[in-house]
């Protein structure tokens, strides 16, 4: 008699057949036979959105490298390379292609801001083909996103719902739904190929990379989990062609939801502002200051009056972290002061003159970008009287000076550089002809000795950098040099 075998299966097994997956293509063990179902189920929900705007057009003269590139980007150049072919010429009016997705029956449709940027009429087409004008109820620059509503008297749509709470991880798989290149329709597969990046167009989001296949016309739309919740919202691609090559950026869901939840309350959104103007502690700006590691954000200019400034904030604070938790970037830091409301009191660990201190600092509202956007340009550099670190400096002059509000005393403050010497070290580190170099070691710059004062001074406490504010065309910040290379 043959001996019989007992196979017990394992509490793994049991689980998997245990539990039913909501939809066949959701197979736990394994990559999945067929998506069809969660498709068919969420297509009717996605839309293709066609705008017509007003807005500036790729300049030529610019250079290949701007071809393609989103509407968002204008403004970031402009800022980082003020003295450049810009990517953008004069307004012209166009046709915006992107994708979205309802979020309630009643026509609600969230997009990116991009698509609908500049818009003067905004038509949404559904999965079955029926074209329907939609109305903008609000938009959200910063994070990327707009809040659209359709009205087909009375009728009710088809939507999906925004994961409030996601929980992802690298190597989740992804399904994108949307309009790439105007091709209604169309879904993608993937995974989830990094979280919480940083993308120097935004920093109120940590975007998630994907890897499904999104292009042109996919911004706005959405990126499904195999339970079929949004979990992202396709936003950029990173692409030197403008096609994909597999590297996409969507906005996490619960950072879609808590815009969209402020667009539907009262058409925008309100953020904490502290009132200062930060960046990242570099080595460099570690080693000039004493300090052991290169953490937290240093804080380069304070708004007058404003809530730093009322709170007792000073320049060279070096932020190390909100409400006990630590924060490592100045990215990181204004997200978070972002994520509280307007008269909020936060607590603040401050690193001052390599003392620990608290802060606590009640938020205000965050103005417009047209309030803070406030750039003052200096005189034309005249002749130089001394070269440091590669640059020709001289004072600044009375009519510069009192441009910039930049007095010491009654007389004209800061050292304009005048000119650079390509490759030098103060050339590496950005500086640029016109920039006025307010302070030197934490000293106020009123002539060409004080500058070798602050240099001398430096070295004789044992700094190999010395920290300068420096004033240029997208505000004040910080540089250390290397004083080796003086």
């Amino acid at each position: 008699m043959a001996a019989t075998s007992l196979v017990i299966a394992s509490p793994a097994v049991i689980a998997q057949e245990e539990a039913a997956p909501r939809y066949a293509g959701a197979v736990p063990a394994g990559v999945p036979w067929s998506l069809a179902d969660l498709i068919e189920d969420v297509s009717p929900s996605v839309v293709s959105i066609n705008a017509r705007i007003v807005a500036p057009v790729p300049n030529g003269n610019a250079g290949p490298q701007f071809d393609g590139m989103p509407p968002q980007l204008r403004e970031w150049f402009e800022r980082q390379f003020p003295n450049q072919p810009q990517p953008f010429g004069p307004p012209r009016e166009g046709r915006s292609l992107g994708s979205g997705f309802f979020i309630s029956s009643d026509g609600h449709i969230v997009t990116n801001n991009h698509v609908v940027e500049n818009a003067r009429e905004v038509t949404v087409t559904l999965a079955n083909g029926e074209e329907l004008p939609a109305e903008i109820i609000g938009t959200d620059p910063l994070t990327d996103i707009a809040l659209l509503q359709v009205d087909a008297d009375n009728a009710e749509f088809e939507f999906v719902t925004l994961d409030r709470d996601p929980s992802i991880r690298v190597g989740d798989f992804v399904i994108a739904v949307g309009n790439p290149f105007g091709l209604g329709g169309t879904a993608t597969f993937g995974m989830v190929s990094a979280t919480g990046r940083e993308l120097p167009t935004n920093v109120y989001n940590n975007f998630l990379q994907i890897d499904a296949p999104i292009n042109r016309g996919n911004s706005g739309g959405p990126t499904f989990s195999l339970d079929g919740d949004v979990i992202g919202v396709n936003s950029q691609i990173f692409s030197p062609s403008g096609g994909n090559v597999g590297i996409g950026f969507a906005i996490p869901s619960d950072v879609a939801a808590n815009i969209i939840d402020q667009l539907l309350e009262d058409g925008r959104v309100t953020r904490g502002w502290l009132g200062v103007q930060i960046q990242n502690v570099t080595d460099d700006i570690a080693e000039s200051l004493g300090l052991e590691a290169s953490r937290g954000a240093i804080v380069s200019s304070i708004v007058a009056g404003g809530p730093a400034d009322r709170a007792g904030f000073q320049r060279r604070d070096i932020i190390t972290a909100v409400n006990g938790d630590e924060i490592s970037t100045s990215a990181e830091l204004t997200r978070r002061v972002g994520n509280f409301g307007a008269g909020d009191e936060v607590r603040f660990s401050v690193i001052r003159d390599e003392d620990e201190i608290v802060i606590r600092a009640r938020l205000g509202d965050r103005p417009g970008e047209d309030d803070l956007d406030d750039m003052r340009n200096v005189d034309e550099p005249e002749t130089a009287e001394a070269s440091f670190f590669g640059m020709d400096i001289r004072p600044a002059s009375e009519v510069a000076a009192d441009r910039l509000g930049l007095t010491s005393g009654g007389a004209a403050a800061g050292l304009v550089v005048v000119d650079l010497e390509p490759g030098s070290e103060a050339a590496q580190k950005g500086l640029r002809p016109g920039d006025v170099i307010l302070e030197a070691g934490g000293e106020t710059m009123e002539s060409v000795a004080s500058f070798v004062e602050a240099i001398e001074t430096a070295r004789s406490d044992g700094r190999s950098a010395i920290l300068l504010l420096v004033q240029g065309a997208a505000g004040q910040r910080y540089v250390a040099l290397q004083l080796e290379r003086a």
